[in-house]
């Protein structure tokens, strides 16, 4: 596991733009990027669009999205695509959910993308980008729902009732599948769990992914990071 610090948002951002451009650059072919939505990776995705990568060998997925329609602000694929699917040669795949069931959606959707992750007989993706909410939650893995308990490679509907509604989101043991695992955190909200994931016995979302990944790297502000010893 390695941690960086940055000072703030913005730096945590580029730092984490320098980190997947490494796993680009080192890429002697195509290479899957698990993209993570949300608000804070919007400055990354604006520091990668401005770089002269190659983009033709980058083929990207979401490690969770919101059931609403594709055009829906809230939606992370229209995050993804205003920010940089639309401004670069990548490909990018992304959950239907104009689907009428979030369950017939996601079983669509990992049917797509499971086989992309096989290598050497193993399901590995090779770089996941998440973030992680003030309550632990990463992707669409909150604490106490229902997802948390699949055991399987797959990708799923979960009910997530502090919000009243459907999540589609990778399972944990996607996840932890993951090659690569990139966390960006920023915010002081986000400290305290950032410190009983870190420094705890934690059993939260982001703490049960994190644990199982080939290699983690925690990129924080100075302010995510400030109750870490």
């Amino acid at each position: 596991m390695h941690i960086v610090v940055e000072s703030n948002p913005h730096a945590a951002a580029l730092r984490t733009a320098d980190i997947l451009t490494g796993h680009i650059e080192a890429a002697a072919s195509t290479i899957d990027i698990g993209l993570a939505g949300g608000s804070t990776p919007r400055a990354v995705y604006r520091e990668l669009r401005r770089r002269d990568l190659p983009w033709e060998r980058v083929w990207c997925w979401l490690p969770d999205e919101r059931w609403v329609p594709p055009d829906h602000p809230d939606a992370n694929a229209l995050m993804i695509r205003s920010e940089l699917a639309d401004h670069v040669p990548v490909s990018f795949d992304a959950p239907d959910t104009t689907m009428t069931d979030p369950h017939r959606a996601a079983a669509d959707y990992e049917n797509r993308i499971i086989p992309r992750f096989v290598r050497g007989g193993a399901i590995a993706p090779e770089v996941v980008f998440l973030g992680m909410g003030a309550d632990g939650h990463t992707a669409s893995l909150f604490p106490g729902t229902a997802a948390l308990d699949v055991d399987r490679f797959g990708y799923v509907a979960n009910w997530v009732p502090a919000f009243e509604s459907w999540r589609l989101t990778a399972t944990p043991t996607l996840l932890r599948a993951a090659r690569n695992l990139v966390f960006l955190v920023t915010g002081e909200a986000k400290a305290p769990a950032l410190r009983e994931i870190l420094e705890g016995d934690s059993i939260l979302p982001a703490r049960l992914v994190a644990d199982g990944a080939g290699e983690t790297t925690w990129v924080l502000d100075e302010a995510a990071a400030s109750l870490l010893t």
